[in-house]
This record gives structure tokens, C-alpha cells and sequence, in this order.
């Protein structure tokens, strides 16, 4: 349903040409790296699973030519300046987490080149592939955070520093003894909370119900979120969020979208210095149905 199926390159393009490591993916010494935030943070239960797969011969130039630009680890030993980040231009900033293949965030980006879009993935050739479409279309207010959003949030990112929260299709954890690992949980908008501005847009979508159920009793009991829609359900997809190759034959197919359109409250509770346990979630989507665009 998502971008992050495999990209849509050439089918003679070979796999990146690079010594490889074990579990099959190129290494890049100047690209992002396998365990950007090393061993100096605890072992969470995590939303994320990485997926090996073969880095294009076009995406591994692309994270050649543009990563040292455009990327950086999720090492969780610096605070941000986000207006540092995109280049000193005072552009509002969203957070979105996963983004697949990058297509999605690329038209977004393209559409709305006066907001920057700080994407966080951990899968290697879906970086590539943002970074090569944004080199090749010129969406310099696009940037590649290569980790866990978890500690990107706790760790990097200032209090009020965000615009807006993206999470398009991330992975439903159908299983129930799995369910403790769904991103969209109380424990994680409690540490995302603080980092959002009053008024800040939360724009969650997915197309598995039980997900989507789940999601909006969560975002409607938390006290520092409030539905835009006033019946308190899910929202119209907006016209910003594309509707991406694999969600239109989904939908071909039958299947529901939901998306859900929340705002930061003023004057929230969620302390930004100490959030909440944060044992159940973390960040980054990616597996088969997960990552946006």
C-alpha cells in the first residue's frame, strides 16, 4: 500500500558496486550509517524492523553526491538547529516518520518548497532514492535523518522545534502479542508533544483498521491533542498528502484509508524534559506495508 515497495528504477540497473557487509547491504563510509546511535542508548522494544535489500546502482550515487549535504545520523549527541539545518532560510519544519521509497515526500516537498520536511527512515536504498529525486528536481528543503526517531526526538530536537508530525502507513504490527510495538501509542505522543508548537498538524494515515481504530482512540484521549475533524472522527486525505502508486491499487482493490488530522493543544502536559516511559515505541517504519512515500 505504501512507497516503500521497491522503487520504480530501471530494471537493468545493477546493485550498488561496493564491498558489502554481512546481510547484504553496500556500505557507504561516508553515507548512513548501520547503528548510527551506537550502544550508548537502552534496548527498547522497536517499531521498526529493517529490510536488507540491494542499494541501485542510481541510489548509491545518489547517497554518494548528496548524503555529506543533505543526510546525517540519528546519533542522539546533539541538540539541532533545525534553521541551521535548512540552510538558515527560517523555514517551518515537519517531522515525518518513514517515508519508504521517498516519493510521496519528495511531491510533498516539490508542492510546498516553503516547508522543510526532516525524514526519518533506517532503510538504505529508500534514502538513495529521496536524495536522488531531491538532487534531481532541486528540493533543497528536504533532509535525510538515517536512525531512530525515538532518539531523534528525545535526544536532538528542541522543545517547539517542530511544525507538524507526518506518519503515513506505518507498520501495523497485525499480530496482537506484537501490538506493544505500534509507533502510535500515549507513551510516544507524550515525547512528541513537547517538540511540537501550539497549533502544530499530527497527520497520521493507514489502511489497517484495527490501526486506524487504535490511533484514533489514542490521539482523541491524549490531553495535549485534539481532533480537527468536529466529529471527532477520521479526517478527508487531505490535498497535500499524495496518493501514492501502491495506495491507488489498494484502494483498487477495496481497501480503506484512514487518515487523522490532529493539532497541538496550548499548553500541553507533557514535560519535554522527562517524558514518558518510552519502553513500548520507537521510530523509523520499515517492512513491506510501512514508511509513507
Amino acid at each position: 500500500m505504501s512507497d516503500s515497495q521497491p522503487s520504480s528504477q530501471p530494471s537493468a540497473e545493477s546493485p550498488a558496486d561496493s564491498p558489502r557487509p554481512r546481510g547484504g547491504e553496500p556500505r557507504f563510509p561516508d553515507g548512513p550509517s548501520p547503528d548510527p546511535a551506537g550502544s550508548h542508548f537502552e534496548r527498547r522494544i522497536r517499531s521498526f524492523q529493517p529490510r536488507r535489500s540491494r542499494v541501485t546502482t542510481s541510489q548509491g550515487e545518489a547517497l554518494r553526491t548528496y548524503w555529506s549535504v543533505w543526510g546525517f545520523d540519528i546519533d542522539g549527541k546533539r541538540v539541532l538547529d533545525l534553521d541551521e539545518l535548512f540552510g538558515g532560510r527560517g523555514l517551518p519544519v515537519v517531522l515525518e516518520i518513514g517515508f519508504g521509497m521517498g516519493e510521496a515526500t519528495a511531491q510533498m516537498a516539490a508542492d510546498d518548497p516553503g516547508t522543510g520536511i526532516l525524514a526519518v527512515d533506517v532503510h538504505t536504498p529508500g534514502m538513495g532514492n529521496l536524495l536522488g529525486l531531491a538532487g534531481r528536481n532541486g528540493l533543497e528543503n528536504v533532509r535525510v535523518a538515517n536512525g531512530d526517531a525515538i532518539i531523534l526526538l528525545r535526544e536532538m530536537l528542541a522543545p517547539e522545534s517542530l511544525d507538524g508530525l507526518r506518519v503515513y502507513f506505518p507498520d501495523p504490527w497485525p499480530k496482537a502479542r506484537h501490538h506493544k510495538r505500534r509507533l502510535i501509542q500515549p507513551e510516544f505522543l507524550s515525547l512528541v508533544a513537547p517538540r511540537l508548537k501550539p497549533g502544530a498538524l499530527v497527520h497520521c494515515a493507514t489502511d489497517w483498521e484495527p490501526y486506524a481504530e487504535q490511533m484514533l482512540e489514542v490521539l482523541s484521549a491524549h490531553p495535549d491533542f485534539e481532533n480537527t475533524q468536529e466529529d471527532g472522527g477520521y479526517a478527508p486525505r487531505p490535498d497535500f498528502r499524495p496518493l501514492t502508486r501502491f495506495e491507488g491499487q489498494g484502494l483498487d482493490k477495496g481497501h480503506v484509508v484512514h487518515d487523522l488530522l490532529f493539532r497541538r493543544r496550548s499548553g500541553g502536559t507533557s514535560d519535554p524534559s522527562d517524558p514518558s516511559d518510552t519502553s513500548a515505541t520507537s521510530g523509523g517504519t520499515s517492512n513491506g506495508t510501512s514508511g509513507g512515500g
